[in-house]
């Protein structure tokens, strides 16, 4: 797999002198392309000033952000971000069609093309027919957020980058977003860069979870996620790799050692467990 991002040495600091905050400390670390990278952190620990630089929305103090080798010194053309607040995100003047085609109108396509790729990018989304010409203040917050992920595919980005995206919708929206997200990145080989503070949807939504410090952030942790492509919210969340990686997160994320001899055991333990559970047919030669 090529490179993707490359982030190299980031820091950011607001403010100067004595009185300067560092929101960001020496941070590096690469995405592969077609890699769905999860970033988790405390609040307030830097996530989003990370984000806001890797994105170009902010020069960093210190340090280089490349999108497929190319230095970022600002927003890319084939970069697309996807906020939490998809209530100010969304145009409410527009339909949902139009608010899809927005970003496609400085990309040099024809308005037919650009119906047509918005088309494409909803009915990803599960959002088609009807929805199309209703306004996102008619919709509800799942489906907007939907209408937003549906803009950021639209443009067919080389990054997509997603700052907490579920936070503001209830679980079972959230699940059927983290879904719909795992789904639309294999099916387009999408690379996805999301940044969270919710251990689980780290954990189920990720190929790899980079694990941040308290403010100023620097990575603690780079784990892998060793579970199945096709994951489900109740048997994936269930498995013991998801508990153990689950509990590695969070003594990570709270300062602890990390005890992975503690979580082979628990894992070599429940799959003891299940073996033994698991009924026997028993043969008596004749």
């Amino acid at each position: 797999m090529s490179t993707m991002l490359e982030v190299t040495g980031l820091n950011h600091s607001y403010g100067k002198g004595a009185d300067a905050q560092i929101a960001v400390d020496n941070l590096s670390f690469t995405v592969e392309a077609g890699q769905l990278a999860c970033i988790v952190g405390p609040s307030g620990c830097g996530k989003s000033t990370l984000l806001r630089c890797v994105s170009g929305l902010v020069a960093p103090s210190a340090g280089t952000v490349s999108l497929h080798g190319d230095r970022v010194d600002g927003v890319p053309d084939d970069l697309a971000v996807v906020f939490q607040d998809y209530s100010r995100s969304l145009f409410p003047w527009l339909t949902v069609a139009r608010n899809v085609e927005f970003p496609l109108r400085w990309g040099g396509l024809s308005k037919a093309e650009r119906r047509e790729r918005a088309q494409e990018a909803l009915d990803s989304v599960g959002l088609s027919g009807a929805v199309s010409g209703k306004f996102p203040w008619q919709l509800s917050g799942g489906m907007q957020q939907r209408v937003s992920i549906a803009r950021a595919l639209a443009s067919r980005p080389a990054l997509l980058l997603m700052d907490e995206p579920f936070a503001s919708v209830d679980a079972q929206t959230r699940f059927e977003l983290e879904d719909l997200l795992r789904r639309v990145q294999r099916q387009q080989g999408s690379t996805v860069l999301v940044v969270t503070h919710d251990i689980d949807e780290s954990v189920y939504l990720g190929d790899r979870i980079l694990v941040l410090s308290k403010s100023p952030a620097s990575i603690v942790a780079d784990l892998p996620v060793d579970l199945p492509v096709e994951r489900n919210q109740i048997t994936t969340r269930e498995s013991a790799e998801f508990v153990a990686l689950r509990g590695e997160v969070a003594r990570l994320l709270t300062g602890g050692e990390v005890l992975a001899k503690a979580d082979t055991a628990e894992w070599d333990l429940a799959e003891q467990t299940s073996a033994a559970a698991a009924p026997t047919t028993e043969t008596t030669a004749p």
